[in-house]
């Protein structure tokens, strides 16, 4: 009985900590919007709805926040991609270029245009 009552807490720690990592995280947007002109503005554009100039022409669509399967996925997951970037599509990873304070940075900047907005 101690097992099961074990297993059925850690299930529910697993399914909520995206909600919770989702709606907590720090991050400075100011400095986010910084490094979204930066570096993100030319793909996923000025209101993050993946129409940049450079966006157009790529293979790989840039994501556009504004989708309601962007706004589902937690903050967690958005710093997975940004860091380590996704594979045979033109987001390269940006570890080792930004560092993880100012990919939150970057993600919070992203939630103040397209709050999280789980289904």
């Amino acid at each position: 009985m101690k097992i099961k009552s074990i297993l059925v807490s850690v299930l529910l720690v697993f399914a909520t900590v995206n909600w919770v990592i989702a709606q907590g995280w720090p991050g400075d947007p100011k400095n986010g919007r910084a490094i979204y002109e930066k570096h993100c503005i030319r793909c996923h554009g000025v209101a993050g709805k993946g129409d940049g100039v450079d966006g157009a022409s790529l293979v790989v669509s840039p994501a556009n926040f504004q989708s309601q399967r962007s706004r589902e996925k937690p903050d967690f997951e958005l710093l997975i991609t940004i860091s380590h970037g996704i594979a045979y599509s033109p987001m390269h990873g940006w570890r080792g270029r930004l560092s993880e304070d100012e990919m939150w940075d970057v993600i919070s900047y992203i939630r103040t245009m397209a709050p999280f907005k789980p289904s």
